[in-house]
């Protein structure tokens, strides 16, 4: 990790937005454009220990998710509605139970389970295989977009990284871990959410995001 690189975008962010994700003007920006609370505080509603009992309401909701995040293409949304439309009930209880894995109880054992039933759709997506996590333990996973997270890596000389667009469950937690790291390093204020900090690490090395 380059942590020069780390600390002057932390003095320019802070410099220009001070007290960083709590700065009025960004805050402002993140209800408008990406409704953040609402969709964390939807994906905790849904998908709670009980409601699991309800599998065609857990992937209903994984639609309603997908739908509604600003931060997956319309491409991707499409696709996942039908791909949920045309799963059989034993699909669903599948989905459903891979989700409560990675939400609730062995993490790998679901993202894998998932991931097994994106790919013969071609829907295995960095993106759809991390969001419904991303909005649950907004502290804890890391969305993981293509393009943000390669610019991450190269910018910050993650070397130990290697970005592959097929999802891994590998490459997952150890991106996840390095971002924990990260965050370690810089002021409290970069980070309410892994999103938050991924989007100033975004904004270091491409300008003005917002």
């Amino acid at each position: 990790m380059n942590l020069s690189k780390l600390k002057q975008a932390e003095e320019a962010f802070l410099q220009r937005y001070p007290g960083g994700f709590d700065n009025p003007e960004i805050m402002s920006i993140r209800r408008k454009k990406h409704n953040v609370d609402k969709m964390i505080a939807f994906a905790q509603e849904s998908f709670v220990k009980r409601n699991f009992k309800l599998p065609d309401q857990i992937v209903q909701n994984m639609v309603k998710i997908v739908s509604r995040s600003s931060v997956i293409s319309v491409f991707e949304k499409t696709r996942f509605r039908e791909f949920a439309d045309a799963l059989f009930p034993e699909e669903k209880k599948l989905l459903s139970r891979g989700l409560e894995e990675l939400l609730q109880r062995n993490e790998q054992l679901g993202f894998e389970t998932t991931l097994e039933l994106l790919k013969p759709r071609k829907l295995a997506k960095w993106p759809l295989m991390t969001i419904c996590q991303t909005y649950f333990h907004p502290r804890q996973d890391v969305l993981v977009k293509p393009t943000t997270v390669k610019g991450i890596i190269q910018y910050f000389e993650l070397k130990d990284l290697q970005y592959k667009p097929t999802p891994s469950w590998d490459f997952y937690d150890a991106y996840r871990a390095i971002l924990h790291e990260m965050k370690s390093k810089v002021d409290e204020s970069l980070s309410p959410t892994n999103a938050a900090f991924s989007w100033f690490l975004l904004l270091s090395f491409h300008g003005n995001l917002f």
